[in-house]
């Protein structure tokens, strides 16, 4: 039987430790990791340790015990979480420790799954996990995603081959999306993420006080917080390291102005979102509110997720992706946000991201003034596509082309 390149999967942790997380010297790693991503871990844990790790600790899950929970858990325990485990994460983060996510987990695991218990189990961990996320979302340490070909996940984007083919075409899709087949991995992020930098660079000088997006279903305007910055690729953490969040991505980004979005939009593609899926959404906001929902599957939980709490609808995030991006070309649905996200410009609901501003010595207060947003939750989801102009109008009314059929102007 024909099994996943080891070669691939050496140079996917080996880019993971130095180019995503950049992990330092004395530095301890936290790995968060499905059970069936074990030999990307152990190859990950081995170079981290070659460029000098001091302790590595994976945390594995297991879709089978996720489901065994809620099928056969007590009723109340659906409004509780391990909040002992994320306050540990919280301080272990406040020691520098560094970040890496795998995510590899069937999208659909939940799919079936009564609703509203998957709910409370999401906001009781949303809730319990605001200790850890919030210092990632304030950038407060160096961390990364990536992901592996779990066979269910496989058997999603790929239900017409029979499973161990499923797994290595979802695991070559994921290299070559990662960079990770290439010669030098290392050296096309060097270039892919100067490449990004001209984009936020442009958009930076721009200094737009809103975007305007045109489309099928969508006729919307979103505000920029004050003193907005862009980013994408490449990112300087509050503890002087320079990391790659997410491998992979295409995206630069931004906070909005959480009270100045209004008009229709409607999603371009599919939203799995812990292990339900949400497609063809279609919303209206009104200063900045979402006041209509409506999908096409998965209604239910998104209006659940729409009121975690008051900042769940509103958005905390807007990004620019071309519908040229290799994701997209691929022609490839992943269900899987992170890699969906970098095939198609999208928004997030909740949370902002704190770092997104030009002043970096900002309080929670001075940020909800300049229009962040704050949630329990950030969710994306992808509103972009080849069909999509978007405008940016600065502050003196002043329009500039920004995408045109989906792709950059400049």
């Amino acid at each position: 039987m024909k099994k996943i390149d080891e070669g691939k999967i050496d140079k996917l942790a080996r880019l993971a430790v130095i180019k995503g997380v950049n992990l330092q010297k004395g530095q301890n790693l936290l790995i968060t990791a499905p059970i069936e991503a074990l030999p990307l871990v152990r190859k990950i844990a081995e170079h981290s340790y070659k460029v000098g790790a001091n302790i590595v600790t994976p945390l594995f899950s297991d879709d089978q015990i996720t489901l065994s929970r809620f099928k056969y858990a007590q009723d109340e325990s659906f409004d509780q979480a391990t909040n002992w485990l994320y306050d540990g994460i919280g301080q272990a983060f406040d020691n520098n420790t560094c970040r890496m996510a795998i995510a590899a987990e069937d999208p659909l695991l939940l799919a079936k799954i009564n609703p509203d218990k998957v709910s409370r189990a999401n906001k009781a961990t949303n809730k319990a996990y605001k200790p850890a996320r919030t210092r990632i979302t304030e950038f407060k340490i160096n961390w990364n995603i990536i992901s592996w070909p779990g066979k269910a996940w496989a058997k999603r984007v790929f239900p017409d081959l029979p499973e161990d083919e499923a797994v290595i075409k979802l695991a070559d899709a994921i290299f070559d999306a990662s960079r990770a087949s290439v010669d030098d991995p290392i050296s096309a992020w060097d270039d892919h993420n100067k490449s990004l930098k001209i984009k936020t660079d442009w958009l930076n000088d721009k200094n737009f006080e809103s975007l305007i997006y045109k489309g099928p279903g969508t006729d919307l305007k979103i505000g920029l917080a004050s003193g907005h910055e862009w980013m994408g690729g490449a990112s300087l953490a509050q503890n002087g390291v320079m990391c790659n969040p997410n491998i992979p991505s295409e995206e630069v980004f931004t906070t909005p102005h959480a009270l100045k979005v209004d008009g229709q939009v409607s999603s371009t593609k599919p939203l799995s979102y812990q292990g339900t899926l949400i497609d063809e959404i279609k919303v209206t906001f009104k200063e900045g509110k979402i006041i209509q929902a409506n999908a096409s599957t998965g209604e239910e939980v998104l209006q659940k997720v729409l009121n975690s709490d008051e900042g769940a609808s509103r958005i905390g995030e807007v990004a620019l992706v071309p519908d040229s991006s290799p994701i997209s070309q691929s022609g490839i649905i992943f269900y899987n946000t992170l890699f969906d996200e970098n095939a198609a410009s999208h928004i997030a609901l909740g949370q902002c991201y704190t770092k997104c501003f030009k002043d970096k010595n900002l309080s929670s207060e001075d940020i909800k003034e300049r229009g962040g947003n704050s949630s329990m939750i950030h969710i994306d989801w992808m509103i972009g596509s080849k069909h999509i102009d978007i405008d940016g109008i600065d502050v003196n009314g002043n329009t500039t082309p920004v995408f045109r059929q989906g792709e950059w102007c400049d």
